[in-house]
């Protein structure tokens, strides 16, 4: 009975060893688990180290296609059109640009500065040079520019997203939400913009429905305007949830920043809340010395560092707005009344001689008709 109970006492030993190990084994396999997740979010996909080792590519940073016809030419002002598009948004692009050169551009050949995370395509290069009178540069943008920083707990980022979902436009894209970073923070900062003073932003796929008869640089420079819109609207609450309190935040550590007459009362309501009405940054033609300053800049990093571009969904548009009313004063910034259509809506000259000869939109369908405009507001301060 001693033998037999010793044998057994050695296989209920085996048995827990074997259990033990297997108890380990699963551990091992489940922080193997949770580390490769980890690493899936904390560390940029394969594709992406390719456009990181691009990005430092001086052939892919710039690119310059210099039209013979413009050597000798000397600009009005130091400005260009400047667009963030993909390959793939090729057809919609040229169809603008023939556009704003028919309605404008064909007079005056200002150059065109394109940008996009991945390398153009040699037939997208081709297109836009037929397409345009101007010098065309054509730029990648830097990798750390368009990646989420490394700051951002991705777990919680790709989880806001996900509750967000369909809720608003976009509301599940990290793409999206590493262009408003870019153009909130860094589309300024691109070298083939250093030897401009001026940009005209300009999407796929808008109209410009009416003749520009004159040169809105060139207005900007004379009348001492620093920036310039077409459409004003409200925003999405949900995608801005903490921005005016981090806006407040800000204002509380930088006070000398902020302008003594300035249009903070167009983008706050009676309550002091923020009311949603920002410029809609598809169509802008600003100074690129207002983004290059230290008060714009200052604020662009306390939001970055906020996390909010990819914690909520906050768009360049309430940033560039919010900016604009904290550190201009009305008279530095003006209302183009351009005719221009970016779906879903429009802004239409409202005098009948000129949109009668000059246009092809309903002056009745404009924006500033709607409620949800902010520009009467605006034209009233």
């Amino acid at each position: 009975m001693q033998k037999l109970s010793a044998t057994t006492a050695r296989g209920v030993s085996a048995s827990k060893d074997k259990k033990q190990w297997r108890l380990l084994i699963c551990l091992v396999i489940l922080l193997a688990g949770m580390v490769a997740f980890a690493l899936n979010f904390a560390k940029p996909l394969p594709i992406e180290k390719t456009r990181h080792a691009l990005a430092s590519s001086p052939n892919q940073i710039r690119d310059s296609r210099l039209k013979p016809a413009n050597s000798n030419r000397v600009l009005p002002v130091r400005a260009a059109f400047v667009i963030l598009v993909r390959n793939s948004e090729l057809h919609e692009l040229r169809a603008t640009v023939r556009q704003l050169e028919d309605q404008f551009n064909s007079r005056y050949h200002y150059p065109y500065v394109f940008l996009n995370n991945e390398p153009f395509t040699e037939e997208f290069k081709q297109a836009m040079e037929w397409a345009a009178s101007g010098d065309c540069h054509f730029g990648l943008v830097p990798y750390h520019q368009w990646s989420m920083p490394p700051w951002i707990d991705r777990v919680r980022a790709k989880w806001a997203m996900t509750m967000m979902g369909d809720r608003v436009p976009y509301g599940d894209s990290e793409s999206y939400r590493r262009m408003c970073r870019f153009e909130s923070g860094f589309f300024f900062r691109h070298p083939l913009l250093d030897d401009f003073d001026y940009y005209w932003r300009v999407e796929p796929g808008v109209e410009f429905t009416c003749t520009i008869p004159y040169d809105p640089f060139q207005y900007m420079v004379d009348n001492k305007k620093v920036y310039g819109f077409t459409i004003s609207l409200r925003e999405f609450p949900a995608t801005v949830r903490t921005l005016w309190q981090t806006t407040n935040a800000f204002m509380a550590a930088y006070p000398d920043y902020i302008t003594p007459n300035n249009t903070l009362q167009w983008a706050t309501a009676a309550d002091g809340t923020y009311n949603m009405c920002h410029f809609w940054s598809n169509f802008e033609i600003a100074s690129l010395g207002f983004f290059r300053s230290p008060a714009y800049t200052a604020y662009f990093d306390f939001l970055d560092r906020a996390g909010g571009f990819f914690l909520e969904r906050w768009g360049d548009a309430p940033v560039h707005s919010l900016a604009v009313a904290m550190f201009l004063n009305k008279t530095q910034v003006h209302y183009f009344d351009i005719g221009y259509f970016h779906n879903p809506f429009q802004n239409c000259p409202n005098d009948p001689e000129f949109n009668e000869n000059y246009c092809f939109c309903h002056a009745n369908r404009s924006m500033i008709h709607n409620l949800d405009s902010c520009t009467k507001a605006w034209l009233n301060l």
